[in-house]
């Protein structure tokens, strides 16, 4: 079965939403990169990826912050492509949408961005769990 791109960003939302690595584990590539529009280096590796992500996950959880993750579509070039749509304290507090890359039935690439702005997303009402 092939990875598709929103199979993909439905695992990194089940993560956030569950605040557990475990979804996105396998599919991560090996040359794996995230970028972030509020950090200023690239993230270019799975391992270093997964370092970060699960000391983001622990420091979400033990500061109690509600974080939701909504499965939305992206206008882009005429058409609507899969994103992942981020809030914070509450699921109309629209903080990033993350934009997705699958390359060789693996996700190659994730970008949390600001811009464009979250409210561009069309949502869904569905959040991975």
């Amino acid at each position: 079965m092939s990875l598709t791109l929103e199979d993909a960003l439905r695992a990194y939302a089940k993560a956030l939403n569950t605040l557990n690595p475990a979804p996105l584990e396998p599919i991560l590539a090996v040359d794996f990169h995230y970028s972030s529009q509020m950090v200023f280096q690239e993230i270019t590796s799975r391992d270093t990826f997964l370092d970060y992500f699960r000391v983001k996950l622990q420091a979400i959880e033990k500061s109690k912050a509600t974080v939701f993750a909504e499965m939305g579509k992206m206008p882009e070039y005429f058409r609507y492509e899969p994103c992942v749509v981020v809030a914070q304290h509450g699921k109309d507090n629209l903080v990033g949408v993350v934009l997705g890359e699958v390359e060789s039935n693996q996700l190659k690439r994730l970008d949390f961005c600001i811009a464009p702005c979250p409210s561009s997303a069309t949502r869904t009402g569905d959040y991975p769990k």
